[in-house]
């Protein structure tokens, strides 16, 4: 069983910026591809940003030039750097580990508690 706990949510303002962290057990980040999701009250989850074992990173085009996803093996963590924040990225953001299909669909299967991130003036 893998273990994935988030940190680094929280509340900031329009233009801002937080880093999110993912801790995943043992040496889950070197075996799995990682990502992030989040969910907006109301909405469906949605993929925010997928990155492979080898590092090849996927950002959904509603966050691209402005989110970054990045590996540390070496400290089993996933990072979601955030910037130019708006008030529509609110929501919870969860990490998760999981697998790709050979046609590329990502797979999720272990999933952190999730963390709040409020964008708010």
């Amino acid at each position: 069983q893998v273990q994935v706990v988030e940190s680094g949510g929280g509340l900031v303002q329009p233009g801002g910026s937080l880093r999110l962290s993912c801790a995943a057990s043992g040496s889950a980040v070197r075996v799995y591809d990682m990502a992030w999701c989040r969910q907006a009250p109301g909405k469906q989850h949605e993929l925010v940003a997928h990155i492979t074992t080898n590092s090849s990173a996927n950002i959904v085009d509603s966050v691209k030039g402005r989110f970054t996803i990045s590996r540390d093996n070496a400290k089993n963590t996933v990072y979601l750097q955030m910037n130019s924040l708006k008030p529509e990225d609110t929501a919870v953001y969860y990490c998760n580990a999981g697998l790709s299909t050979s046609s590329g669909t990502y797979l999720p299967r272990y999933w952190g508690q999730g963390t709040q991130v409020t964008v708010s003036s």
